[in-house]
């Protein structure tokens, strides 16, 4: 689904990705883990054109989307959503209209078509009985689901999630990557998803990429994962298994 090619970018002579090679999997849960400040948000932007490479290609549908234009980029940003770990829902739209907004800007729709898309994306994210509440009125859990229907509105082939379940419990962490494979397959989505919790990665991945010193050090199925010899990789585990 989509190929990066030796990958790299600097912030002010500090170089954060230093030649990343990465397959994703189509129709695949892929986590990317490993350490805080590795450069793991820092590489899925790059795949949306959030953030432009020093070197490096980012292939998706057959185009390297390092060349191409702005106007270019906007039509593919509308195949890859992006859920940022805050949501970035609007605060003075309901959640209802937080979700009709990309269809009332990308689609040629009735309102009445527009209504029923976005009863079936919150009945979808279980939130339909909270479509006239506003993000202010939800709790954090809830507002993660109402920025991943939203962001299902344009109908992506993939979907980016920057930790979708820092700051929840234990629960709703299960609760929202559940959620997320059941419209992976519900919707035929390509997921990423930034991570450092291993326990979740094994439960949820089909696909597992270790970022370590700017390089994807170690990829692989969860189970080809927990082999690795590599010592960082088995450290990481074992830290975080404690």
């Amino acid at each position: 689904m989509i190929e990066i090619k030796g990958l790299r970018k600097s912030f002010n002579g500090l170089e954060v990705l230093k030649g990343v090679n990465l397959t994703i999997p189509a129709d695949k849960i892929t986590f990317i883990m490993g350490q805080s400040g590795t450069g793991k948000s820092v590489l899925i932007k790059h795949i949306v054109g959030l953030i432009k490479p020093d070197s490096g290609e980012i292939w998706f549908e057959g185009k390297d989307l390092t060349k191409l234009s702005e106007r270019e980029l906007q039509k593919v940003r509308r195949k890859i959503g992006f859920l940022f770990q805050e949501g970035a829902l609007f605060d003075s739209m309901t959640v209802g209209e937080n979700v009709a907004f990309p269809l009332i800007e990308h689609f040629k729709l009735s309102k009445k078509e527009i209504a029923e898309k976005v009863r079936e994306l919150l009945s979808a994210v279980e939130l339909l009985e909270f479509k006239d509440k506003y993000p202010s009125e939800l709790s954090g859990g809830m507002k993660k689901r109402a920025a991943l229907a939203r962001t299902l509105a344009l109908q992506p082939q993939v979907v980016l999630f920057d930790e979708p379940t820092t700051g929840l419990d234990p629960i709703l962490q299960i609760t929202i990557l559940d959620l997320i494979k059941g419209l992976k397959e519900r919707y035929h989505l390509t997921c990423v998803i930034i991570s450092h919790d291993v326990t979740l990665a094994f439960k949820f991945a089909d696909y597992i990429a270790f970022l370590h010193q700017g390089i994807i050090l170690k990829e692989g199925t969860p189970e080809e994962i927990k082999e690795s010899s590599d010592p960082f990789v088995q450290k990481f585990i074992k830290s975080a298994l404690i």
